[in-house]
């Protein structure tokens, strides 16, 4: 209960217009960052060719935005609820400072710097981890992966030939170092029929993956699918645009063969791993 000293103070602050103090002992609310929100802004944010925002993603993206212009990272003029390429490249440095190296200083939002630059500033909610390393049809994923197409095989009803993972750097020259970290992984097709392959893409789709059906055309590869685990913790950048790129209604090339219009099955609406288990 406010004493009549301070209820006194209150009414004489209202009167002049001003701002009351705190009572003894009350502590100012810290805003919110849902680590999920902010984790989709990043990935779809910087692929845009104009500044629209995620939706829904704003009051999240600024208190990071803040925080990092707190610690001299980021420009004011940059805090604004949008997470572009410059917000990424201050994020980046932001992980470089932690002592992050490689994969863990992409930009992207992953497994702990999100609490640590909260610290004091922010409370963080929703982080998403990768779990540990498993070996899943030979290849090797995370759980939170790994998790997304036993859900997809569920769907099918069959089981799918997993012919290259995760966390394998520099492994394969046509990937553009799509599998250098966590979240990726290819699908054969041999012995497919087209509409067979479709409803594969689909269902991948339908779990949180962005997934394109790629062609011997398009670069010198075999015939395969290709899936990004959306909002994966530990994506190296060139997955990052993937699936912002994805998002965005394109077909996730990345320069390899050109970016362009995403001509795979349509999913509607794109969702990550967590919003699919929501449902």
């Amino acid at each position: 209960m406010i004493g009549k000293a301070a209820a006194l103070t209150a009414l004489v602050a209202a009167a002049l217009g001003i701002a009351a103090p705190l009572p003894a002992g009350a502590a100012t609310a810290l805003p919110a960052a849902n680590t999920e929100a902010v984790l989709k802004a990043a990935q779809i944010d910087p692929r845009r060719a104009d500044s629209t925002q995620k939706p829904g993603a704003h009051d999240s993206v600024l208190p990071v935005e803040q925080a990092l212009r707190d610690k001299g990272l980021l420009d004011a003029q940059w805090v604004d609820g949008y997470f572009g390429t410059t917000t990424i490249a201050a994020y980046s440095q932001y992980q470089k400072s932690l002592g992050c190296t490689g994969i863990d200083t992409s930009g992207l939002p992953g497994r702990t710097s999100p609490a640590k630059l909260g610290t004091g500033h922010h409370t963080v909610t929703a982080v998403l981890t990768p779990g540990s390393h498993v070996t899943y049809h030979g290849v090797t994923l995370n759980t939170r992966t790994k998790a997304m197409p036993v859900a997809a095989e569920g769907l099918l009803g069959r089981q799918l030939s997993l012919t290259q993972g995760s966390y394998n750097p520099g492994g394969v020259d046509a990937s553009a170092g799509t599998h250098d970290g966590g979240g990726a992984f290819e699908i054969s097709v041999a012995g497919m029929s087209a509409e067979t392959h479709t409803s594969v893409a689909k269902a991948l789709h339908q779990v949180g993956f962005a997934a394109w059906i790629r062609t011997s055309e398009q670069a010198e590869w075999d015939y395969h699918i290709h899936a990004i685990a959306i909002s994966g913790p530990d994506l190296p950048s060139g997955a990052q645009h993937q699936a912002g790129d994805y998002y965005l209604g394109l077909n996730g090339l990345n320069g390899l063969a050109g970016r362009g219009p995403d001509d795979g099955p349509a999913v509607n609406p794109k969702v990550t791993w967590e919003e699919y288990q929501r449902g």
